[in-house]
């Protein structure tokens, strides 16, 4: 889905980091999974937990809490992980998508906020980078975090996701070749079992 297609869309999933409510535009959203095994991997920055297998697809996993400086995620039964795309050469014709996993503490539900309803960013200063906060969500009596989510992680970090994930998915590759190369050695009594 272009950019343009998804900016229209005012239905939002809300969930819980760190005692915190924020929110996701559903139209960035892939699905929401319950945490599956995920693989560490050597040399991944600090707020990316690993990787997951998502039906053949490497997904890297991103922390938030670690990534906004609030701690790890602590897991446990509401514990969720959402499937999201964040979108690349958003000014070039060919937008392409990658897949990335982000930690909630528990996921609440799809709510609808309405442009009207969303105060801007707040501005904390030069020093603070708020780009990754789309605004914030007047909902009821309190405010909803409403996350940019292709400002979550930036062109550098993006680059280094991609190269991780092409050597997790090149390692799987080999390993699986090498797994059906491989064939049980004949046991005969010149050649007798270990």
């Amino acid at each position: 889905m272009k950019e343009n297609d998804r900016t229209g869309i005012h239905q939002y999933l809300t969930f819980k980091l760190a005692e915190e409510r924020y929110a996701i535009n559903v139209a960035y959203i892939k699905e929401v999974l319950s945490v599956p095994r995920i693989t560490k991997v050597p040399r991944m920055p600090e707020y990316m937990s690993g990787v997951i297998n998502l039906r053949g697809s490497v997904v890297p996993v991103v922390d938030l809490c670690k990534k906004f400086d609030l701690g790890e995620t602590t897991r446990g039964v509401d514990t969720g992980i959402i499937v999201i795309e964040i979108l690349q050469n958003r000014e070039e014709a060919d937008e392409r998508v990658l897949t990335v996993g982000v930690f909630s503490d528990a996921v609440e539900k799809v709510i609808t906020i309405e442009e009207a309803e969303i105060e801007p960013a707040p501005r904390i200063g030069v020093a603070i980078d708020t780009a990754f906060i789309r605004g914030m969500g007047h909902v009821g009596d309190e405010f909803i975090i409403i996350l940019n989510i292709n400002r979550i992680l930036t062109g550098t970090e993006i680059e280094t996701l991609q190269g991780e994930i092409q050597e997790v998915a090149y390692d799987e590759k080999e390993e699986a070749a090498v797994e059906e190369t491989a064939t049980p050695e004949t046991v005969t009594e010149d050649n007798p079992a270990e």
